[in-house]
């Protein structure tokens, strides 16, 4: 099974949401971690609560804030689109998502990027079964 991180500079938002919907949708292809360059003390409490109304995940139950060292080494690496420099992290295929953090926004804002983070793990899932990857 591939081990893959999901990584923006945080981990409070984007990258915790990608976590919780590639472990429901994709949990039979992929271990799924999500991490940051730094850390915040709680999920980004919108994001828990569309993605529990949306999909019943409790994000809050199964996931919390890690560091980058606090990941085991991972195959995949996918970055959030952080519009920073994206931190080193030893893969076998690396892409960024370019996705813009909806923290602070209006709630179709994150249904957007939950919606387009849904879409791109299940294309994720797709090539690595069709060995595109």
């Amino acid at each position: 099974m591939n081990k893959i991180a999901f990584v923006c500079v945080h981990n409070s938002c984007r990258s915790q949401i990608a976590e919780a919907l590639c472990r429901h949708f994709a949990g039979d292809v992929f271990e799924c971690y999500s991490a940051g360059t730094e850390t915040k003390p709680l999920i980004n409490q919108d994001a828990v609560r569309l993605v529990k109304e949306l999909y019943g995940i409790d994000m809050e139950k199964t996931q919390y804030s890690k560091l980058l060292a606090d990941i085991p080494p991972v195959d995949i690496v996918v970055t959030m689109g952080c519009n920073v420099e994206c931190p080193f992290l030893p893969c076998k295929h690396r892409e960024d998502w370019g996705l813009n953090d909806p923290s602070g926004m209006d709630d179709n804002m994150f249904l957007e990027t939950i919606s387009l983070i849904k879409d791109k793990i299940l294309d994720l899932k797709e090539r690595i079964q069709n060995k595109l990857l």
